[in-house]
């Protein structure tokens, strides 16, 4: 059995208040195998963010501690990407040049960054977006630009915070589908934050279900659907079945 690349072990964490502290997670566990999809829900103000910036090492936990293949992790590592809610674009810099950057920040010369660059930009379908600037860009080119950056470095986890939550409906379902096609190309271990249930269902192979704050896993739902998926599994009973499991362990 593959050892796991990625484990959550005991996480808590306090923001000091002058109330005596704001408990945001409770003694969270799990872990992600490599390659492996899985998706964090549950109510707002839940802590899903958080835990997801302390598995980033952007966060300090107050008590456990978080393993990256085998070593506690105790700062940020470039082979965990992280895409936050928001793109965070440079407005003054292209498509090709906001997808470099990370690249520039290490010193890797202009002529190796390009192809890399570009390698991303295509895989993401912004071929021919490559010049222009965020401003022409749609917010669903934007978060994808986004996802391209979080690659660059060729990293082994991606960690995805909401990156759809502000998107209409079919926007949504069209960035899930794209999400899934640049994951069975790169096969990335990922875990993503998300406030919807169908789309956590589509596109996971486990599904945690986290209670209200301060944040503990409540459930994990596996996700039994076959690869590739399609929009028609959707409409499926077994869908229909995994989506009332998810929901009936969530705190509304």
């Amino acid at each position: 059995m593959t050892d796991p690349i990625l484990i959550a072990d005991s996480l808590s964490v306090t923001f000091p208040n002058q109330n005596g502290g704001l408990r945001a997670l409770d003694e969270v566990s799990f872990d992600v195998a490599p390659q492996e999809f899985v998706c964090l829900v549950g109510p707002s103000g839940c802590g899903k963010s958080t835990l997801l910036r302390t598995l980033a090492g952007l966060e300090r936990p107050t008590s456990g501690k978080v393993i990256f293949e085998g070593e506690p992790l105790v700062a940020p590592r470039r082979r965990i990407g992280f895409v936050f809610q928001k793109a965070n674009l440079m407005p003054w810099r292209t498509v090709l040049a906001n997808v470099m950057l990370p690249l520039e920040l290490t010193n890797v010369p202009g002529d190796e960054a390009r192809p890399r660059a570009m390698e991303l930009i295509e895989l993401v379908g912004l071929r021919g977006f490559e010049s222009n600037r965020p401003r022409d860009l749609s917010g669903g080119m934007e978060q994808r630009v986004a996802i391209a950056r979080a690659l660059i470095h060729e990293p082994d986890v991606l960690l995805l915070d909401e990156p759809f939550g502000a998107r209409d409906a079919l926007t949504r379902e069209r960035m899930g589908l794209e999400l899934m096609r640049i994951w069975e190309a790169r096969k990335k271990t990922v875990v993503m934050v998300t406030h919807s249930i169908p789309e956590a269902i589509f596109l996971a192979d486990r599904v945690l279900v986290m209670s209200v704050r301060p944040g503990r896993i409540r459930a994990t739902v596996p996700v039994p659907l076959p690869r590739p998926r399609t929009q028609v599994m959707t409409y499926g009973e077994v869908f229909g079945e995994l989506a009332g499991r998810v929901r009936e362990n969530l705190d509304l």
